[in-house]
């Protein structure tokens, strides 16, 4: 037991869940948990808004699988956190959000305090796993310790933390314990494992889909793959689980080439976003689809047995699951022996159709290229962006960070430097388009201040593109809102500090990135290119049917 504030109880319990750095900033309502964390001596990261606090965050939890947090003011400085807590929702991330709150007598009363919000907790609530209160600083290390159990139980998710003012600043005898409290998960259901293995067993042309929600289960589903001879794909949250390389290892176009024979198809802590919204009709929800291949799901979460119901449905963390699988179809598996051929095949017509998604492919070939295996990769929404979902392969668990299905446009560029922050030692690229870089850039001064080695590539097509094209497209070429003006991106860089160069071909980009990779500074790279210099991604994207095939060619199952 040892007398403190009530943020300084608030720091500790931190501490003692592992965290080692904080994005934020500091403001009245917690100054004594910006002291704490000081004096403590924690990393402090401290950008230019709050939202980008919580995007570092995001960038950290995401790229490490380990809890990050950020600490911002109440009332408004927590609502410019939502945005980046949305994605942390949407993307399985566990991020701890400190903050404070007005004054106790104040709250609840309306009174117009600084910074009130009604209810704070309970708006947090409605898109968050859960938002915390502390009442006394006794009580910090047990709701601290709540948090981040919450957080990492189940399907990992957000959680604020909320301490009033006076609280904060009051001091109060404090107990604490090592932290780091038991993750919760679902019981495995053993009949419902040796439901689906003799169920796999019996598969032709199983196919594994990976989420989020497998990327800690690496191993096992590589094991379960190459016991099948199963492809395993993913669309955005689950890629590079198998690296795309491997002969199993299947991006999205070839897993489409592949789709319509596959007769079991095992997701994998995924939400199946391909097959039944990509693949089919974004406008049309199905519950429980008719037709297509038996749906095996595997996931930590037992509502996604209800938002999209399988023909068997195993809840359950998706390591455990697979090591259970594998246990039950080590004996009895019989994999095809054609299907290393038809994969093969898929991925080279795949391939070659993509080349066309120009110049994209050819940028991203450079990229790839120049960035290590373990380097990590974070596009934006932008039309290169968008290529990557099917061009960029992904070559190791948890190096392509993406925004998931809130398609947060701004959120590259501050998630990519949480992501270099918590992986100093690994090579860090941020590829965003111009518009999404101006929602953020004024943490090039972050980037700056921290000298966080992060290389950004902003491509610049003086436009919101896929807007451009809609309105060209569905809108009599009325534009509204999608040509941009933008600033010298090179001086604007150097102004901040920011070491800046321009380029306008795949060959030069090569060669600055590599140099810039090399110096480990913060370094921005533009890429000029017209509003109408890209190939639409599109197709490769919405794909109903599999690629189109010449007069008598055979389908995936006749390739040899």
């Amino acid at each position: 037991m040892a007398r403190m504030t009530g943020g300084e109880a608030m720091a500790r319990a931190a501490l003692a869940n592992g965290i080692d750095t904080v994005f934020g900033l500091p403001g009245a309502q917690i100054y004594p948990l910006f002291d704490a964390f000081k004096r403590l001596g924690t990393q402090l990261v401290f950008p230019r808004h709050e939202q980008a606090a919580a995007y570092m965050a995001y960038g950290a939890a995401k790229s490490t699988g380990r809890p990050a947090a950020f600490a911002v003011v109440p009332g408004p400085g927590i609502l410019n956190t939502a945005t980046a807590l949305l994605t942390a929702m949407g993307g399985c991330a566990p991020v701890i959000g400190l903050t404070g709150q007005v004054p106790s007598q104040f709250l609840g009363k309306g009174r117009g305090h600084l910074h009130e919000l009604p209810d704070q907790p309970a708006t947090l609530r409605t898109f968050i796993k859960d938002a915390l209160h502390i009442g006394q600083p006794a009580d910090a290390p047990a709701i601290i310790n709540r948090a981040f159990q919450t957080a990492r139980s189940g399907r990992p998710g957000p959680v604020t933390v909320e301490m009033c003012w006076d609280t904060m600043a009051e001091h109060g005898e404090v107990t604490f314990d090592d932290g780091h409290p038991a993750i919760v998960n679902p019981q495995l259901d053993t009949d419902a494992i040796q439901a689906a293995a003799r169920t796999i067993v019996a598969a032709k042309k199983p196919m594994i889909m990976c989420g989020a929600g497998a990327q800690h289960a690496a191993d096992e589903v590589l094991a379960l793959a190459e016991l099948l001879n199963a492809p395993v794909t993913a669309f955005r949250s689950g890629r590079g689980i198998v690296p795309e390389d491997h002969a199993l290892g299947v991006r999205s176009v070839a897993a489409r080439e592949l789709y319509d024979e596959v007769d079991v198809l095992i997701g994998i802590g995924s939400r199946l976003e391909m097959p039944y919204m990509r693949w089919r009709d974004m406008n049309r929800y199905e519950q429980k689809p008719a037709g297509g291949p038996t749906i095996i799901r595997i996931d930590i979460d037992p509502q996604e047995m209800d938002r999209l119901r399988p023909d068997i449905g195993v809840v359950a963390d998706s390591a455990e699951a697979c090591q259970a699988l594998l246990r039950e179809l080590e004996t009895s598996s019989s994999p095809n022996p054609d299907r290393l051929d038809e994969i093969r095949a898929a991925k080279a017509r795949a391939d070659a159709a993509v080349e066309r998604i120009q110049p994209q492919v050819d940028y991203l070939r450079a990229i790839r290229d120049v960035l290590p295996r373990d380097g990590f990769f974070v596009p934006e929404l932008s039309q290169v962006g968008f290529a990557t979902y099917f061009a960029w392969p992904v070559l190791a668990p948890r190096t392509y960070v993406t925004e998931g299905f809130q398609g947060t446009l701004g959120f590259g560029f501050p998630t990519a430097l949480g992501v270099k922050v918590a992986n100093p030692d690994r090579a860090v690229v941020s590829v965003t388009g111009d518009g999404g870089f101006l929602f953020g850039l004024q943490e090039l001064a972050t980037a700056a201040a921290h000298r966080i080695g992060l290389v950004t590539l902003v491509f610049n097509n003086s436009a919101y593109v896929n807007v451009r094209r809609d309105q060209q497209r569905l809108f009599d070429g009325r534009l509204a809102g999608a040509d941009l003006r933008n600033p010298d991106f090179v001086r604007l860089a150097e102004s901040f500090g920011v070491e800046a160069h321009r380029t306008g071909s795949p060959q030069s980009l090569r060669l600055l990135l590599e140099r810039a990779l090399g110096r480990d500074e913060p370094t921005l790279i533009e890429v000029v290119l017209g509003n109408e210099a890209e190939a639409s991604p599109w197709e490769f994207i919405m794909m109903p049917k599999p690629l189109a095939r010449p007069a008598g060619e055979a389908s995936c199952g006749g390739d040899r």
